[in-house]
């Protein structure tokens, strides 16, 4: 990589970098892995931080690569740190030692009789969402997304578009059909990370709601639109007297810092809080229809579960904290429940979502039961998956296996690792009781098209 710093004037002049398509691909990223995020150059300049982020091409190629973010520039000259800063951006590209805590992927070839409880799934009811994915694939909008990815997959572009292009031929509904699409396009490959097969499942929701577009005594509560004065480079605050700083927490947005106007008004604080930890939801109006809301920025603060806050605080025993179980408490107990609510900084805001839903990562609509939030680090969005874990305590079959086809469509701030996986289990107070309860040790299984 070469970097052209030419002769530093009294005007600004930028640094020009040779980037490659996937340089380019990561300037867009707003989501760093921990590994991108805690190798960053700072350097200040009067009033302008500019950031520089170490970007390594994949786990197998340590090259280095500086990624640009958008708009940043040298506004200033550096003539004062004179050869120093070009020494110090050159020893920047150097490549990136491996650092034993972050976390690898391993991919290992197996076969459709290692799955277990396979030939027992239906898997026609996976069909929906294999049909989103495609049509994401066909039209190379999966593809771009697979740039996150620290690792390299052993299939092409053209591999997933033949596989979907045999899917959109087999009858709807044919199970027999469409066992053998998956079994005569695929290969599953089982995970492994750092040696370990097993990782952690939870389960997550589509939330529900009652809310108007109109405040009065009963709906009280606003769910907020981006604000006009959020900024993002990608890094998220507001500008104060030419400088960012750290956007508005929780606490103040209740307090009135958002001067935006809400898109709607809830009347539970509790069900607001709880559509901002599921991140989309279904919002009833006072005339029968319905609207849907889904994610659309945050605060940019840290999340803290509400659970932790609760057992931490000694208001509940850790057998007692799942999700419905704390819902119940913070109804219960109006007096406490704003303060302990506001121990998570982070808040959501949201846009109106027309058409099916809930929309995930992927930008399609997710299926109950079928749908898998994984790291897209690690995983391609879009990708099917054979899981294998057990139903949570608080399910009909609590603790029975839990093993069928999934397909990974979106993403989570919790969600991160090679092992980890949220499980979507749709909308309704059944759901929440299933998902708030899951927090399951298994594995899975990537099913990537076989070279055509």
């Amino acid at each position: 990589m070469k970097i052209q710093t030419g002769n530093w004037s009294k005007r600004a002049r930028p640094i020009k970098l040779n980037l490659t398509p996937r340089d380019k691909e990561l300037d867009t990223s707003q989501n760093l892995s921990p590994l991108l995020a805690g190798r960053k150059a700072v350097f200040e300049n009067h009033r302008i931080l500019r950031y520089l982020r170490i970007a390594e091409s994949s786990l197998t190629h340590q090259t280095a690569r500086i990624e640009v973010l958008r708009g940043i520039q040298f506004l200033r000259p550096l003539s004062k740190l004179g050869g120093v800063a070009v020494v110090f951006l050159l020893a920047a590209c150097a490549p990136v030692p491996e650092q034993a805590n972050f976390p690898q992927i391993a991919l290992k070839q197996v076969s459709f009789d290692d799955l277990r409880g396979f030939s027992d799934d239906h898997l026609v009811w996976a069909a929906p969402a294999l049909a989103h994915s495609c049509r994401k694939i066909n039209t190379g909008q999966a593809q771009s997304r697979w740039a996150k990815l620290r690792h390299s997959l052993p299939a092409r572009a053209a591999d997933w578009r033949a596989a979907c292009a045999a899917f959109v031929q087999h009858p709807p509904g044919d199970e027999t059909a469409l066992r053998q699409w998956i079994t005569g396009y695929f290969v599953p490959y089982a995970v492994t990370s750092n040696g370990t097969r097993d990782g952690v499942f939870t389960g997550y929701f589509e939330a529900t709601l009652n809310g108007s577009y109109h405040q009065s005594d009963r709906y009280r509560y606003p769910l907020y639109p981006v604000p006009d004065d959020l900024v993002k480079t990608p890094q998220i605050g507001r500008i104060v007297d030419g400088r960012l700083v750290p956007y508005f927490d929780r606490q103040a947005i209740d307090a009135g810092a958002v001067t935006t106007a809400p898109l709607l008004w809830s009347d539970d604080p509790v069900d607001v809080f709880f559509l901002h930890i599921q991140g989309s939801g279904r919002v009833n109006l006072p005339d029968g229809q319905t609207t849907r809301v889904g994610w659309a920025a945050s605060n940019g603060r840290a999340f803290r579960g509400i659970g932790r806050i609760l057992i931490d605080g000694g208001y509940l025993p850790p057998e007692q904290a799942a999700m419905h179980q704390v819902r119940h408490w913070l109804r219960t107990h109006p007096d406490k429940a704003r303060t302990l609510m506001q121990g998570n900084k982070r808040f959501i805001f949201f846009r109106e979502i027309a058409g099916d839903g809930p929309l995930g990562a992927l930008s399609v609509p997710l299926t109950p039961g079928r749908s898998l939030a994984v790291d897209p680090a690690f995983i391609p969005l879009g990708a099917p998956l054979w899981l294998e874990t057990t139903f949570p305590a608080t399910a009909a079959r609590a603790h029975e296996p839990l093993r069928r086809l999934m397909v990974a469509q979106d993403t989570g701030t919790a969600i991160t690792g090679p092992l980890r996986g949220d499980f979507y289990w749709g909308s309704g107070e059944d759901a929440l009781t299933i998902a708030g309860g899951m927090k399951q040790r298994g594995r899975y299984f990537l099913l990537l098209p076989k070279k055509q």
